[in-house]
């Protein structure tokens, strides 16, 4: 049975240099400045079907199976304390990789974001990647250098989410993602993020690069159907390596339009982590 969905995915209107967004808390009077947005429709296909299986490397993300024994995952100290290892033992044991650094992490469910639960963030419906090609090397060895990480001069290094449903099946705002090989270089760009917190709204608390992604009919989107809490989808949003491998996965929430009556808003959670390779 197939479980591919027509959608509407929203992406960056056409345009020519850079672009900016500033985000604010959903409980502030204040209105995330987003950017110009245009939806197009778009097949997402349920990459369980997918022969071979997408990969990191290939396409620019992967689906595994990958339990967990947290019970909470809106408990900070929890995930921190118990996930973090939990992930890094999983990009350990799948990527070969020698060093992970769990470094950030994102809870998302518009119910909880709206009631106001802080660090709660809504689900994201724009085409983003999470890094460029300059905001990508800066923010790693910034990750190192806070982590007491030496700098690994000449090893391969990547920025990769790891993404779960906090509640299962997710059906109401899955997660797409974009097959890198279906993307070209012209399709991004260059976006100057400002996230601004409940305490100051004049001065971001952090700001940051992300490539935003215009229209290309070519690109071949994917989702997993009903994932569950069990599962994780991994996505790479930069890569320091430019040998043919994928560096990237453009992703985003979208509106599910054979999500049943009634199914529950998206929670999910999602672990930032840098890797190093050998």
């Amino acid at each position: 049975m197939t479980h591919t969905v027509e959608a509407q995915l929203a992406y960056l209107v056409p345009t020519a240099g850079r672009a900016a967004q500033l985000v604010y808390p959903p409980t502030s009077a204040h209105k995330t400045v987003g950017l110009a947005q245009v939806h197009h429709p778009r097949l997402v296909a349920d990459c369980r079907g997918l022969v071979p299986p997408a990969t990191l490397d290939v396409a620019g993300f992967e689906l595994l199976q990958a339990p967990s024994s947290v019970a909470d995952f809106y408990d900070d100290a929890a995930v921190r304390r118990d996930y973090y290892p939990e992930v890094a033992a999983l990009l350990r044991r799948v990527l070969g990789v020698v060093e992970v650094v769990v470094f950030d992490h994102n809870q998302r469910s518009a119910v909880r974001a709206q009631r106001g639960q802080p660090g709660v963030r809504t689900p994201v419906d724009a085409a983003h990647i999470d890094y460029t090609p300059r905001s990508g090397p800066r923010r790693a060895q910034e990750i190192l250098a806070a982590a007491g990480c030496p700098s690994y001069a000449g090893h391969r290094l990547a920025l990769i989410n790891v993404w779960r449903p906090i509640i299962g099946p997710v059906q109401d705002v899955p997660l797409a993602v974009c097959d890198a090989r279906t993307t070209q270089p012209t399709d991004f760009v260059a976006t100057e993020i400002h996230h601004f917190g409940e305490d100051d709204l004049e001065h971001p608390q952090h700001s940051g690069e992300i490539y935003s992604v215009q229209y290309n009919p070519a690109h071949r989107w994917y989702y997993a159907h009903d994932m569950q809490p069990s599962e994780v989808l991994l996505l790479k949003n930069w890569d320091s390596v430019t040998d043919g491998r994928a560096s990237y996965a453009p992703h985003t929430g979208f509106r599910n339009p054979a999500a049943p009556a009634g199914a529950r808003p998206r929670e999910s959670i999602e672990a930032r982590t840098l890797v190093v390779y050998p």
